[in-house]
């Protein structure tokens, strides 16, 4: 594969995360600052901001048969949201927690589910949870005991998600049951001595690919967890990842500045690269995938 070079000399995001191909184009999150935002034209001018929350914003799917609408994990739970208009909240289930949390990561599945965790903003240990997003809008807590849960990923049938924890180093792999989304117990399917797993994704040949934060790297793992691929960025803090273009065959990184003494100069970048083997199609929120 080429080298990952950065799209945009300029665009520096704090906590960059989200990643998603949709439609044609990149899409991302900046989650502090509670921004979606996408390049112009053919991916490499400044980033611009689609709709902007008052609250933290951890990660978005689009909404089946609804353009320009997203389903988001932010703030304490979970929303619709559309530029221009007010977010339209499902359920805030972290709104009265004893600790004061905010959504992280999420995706949909290939059977038009929404899946997003949950994290202290301190790191309180154990403290976070995923949650489910059913497609009538029903929002159900199927997994706790979660420090900082990133991901979900999942293959191409969707009966199997993998979930990292990254403040543990761990990425598991869960079975899922494709008529309810009910969650089977998860096994170890990869930890990063080095670093922490952050966000992720499934390739076509079903391998992992995470960015690994504080390591400066993105891994790509074959299906039964072997390490294939290690691939160095001139960065501190990857954080998500997806394949995308036409071909699917175009890995994107994005970094984080946020927490960094000293940031270098590409810290909180989005980089790019070639690739062999594709990725597959993002799935949307509400409507099995084809």
């Amino acid at each position: 594969m080429t080298d990952l070079t950065p799209l945009d000399p300029l665009d520096r995001l704090d906590l960059g995360e989200g990643i998603r191909w949709v439609d044609g184009r990149l899409v991302c999150v900046d989650i502090l600052t509670g921004r979606l935002l996408t390049p112009d034209e053919d991916g490499t001018a400044p980033l611009r901001t689609l709709a902007r929350l008052d609250v933290p914003l951890g990660a978005v799917a689009p909404a089946a048969g609804r353009p320009g609408t997203w389903i988001a994990a932010a703030g304490t739970g979970v929303c619709l949201l559309s530029s221009g208009t007010d977010p339209q909240w499902l359920a805030r289930p972290e709104r009265d927690a004893p600790t004061p949390m905010r959504m992280n990561d999420g995706c949909a599945d290939p059977h038009g589910r929404f899946w997003a965790g949950s994290m202290a903003y301190d790191g309180t240990p154990d403290a976070g949870s995923l949650y489910r997003v059913g497609p009538d809008g029903t929002v159900t807590r199927v997994l706790g005991g979660l420090t900082v849960p990133n991901g979900p990923a999942f293959d191409r049938d969707g009966t199997t998600m993998y979930l990292a924890d990254s403040a543990r180093g761990i990425v598991r792999r869960h079975p899922v049951d494709p008529r309810d989304g009910g969650l089977g117990p998860g096994e170890e399917f990869a930890r990063a001595e080095t670093g922490s797993p952050d966000g992720m994704a499934v390739d076509a040949e079903g391998a992992l690919w995470v960015a690994v934060w504080g390591a400066g790297e993105v891994r790509r793992y074959r299906p039964d967890g072997t390490l294939d691929t290690v691939l160095r960025l001139p960065v501190a803090q990857p954080a998500g990842v997806c394949l995308g273009d036409d071909d699917r065959r175009t890995l994107y990184v994005t970094t984080a500045r946020v927490g960094l003494a000293a940031p270098g100069p590409l810290d909180g970048a989005v980089f790019r690269g070639r690739v062999d083997v594709p990725g597959l199609p993002t799935a949307a929120y509400g409507s099995p995938s084809a």
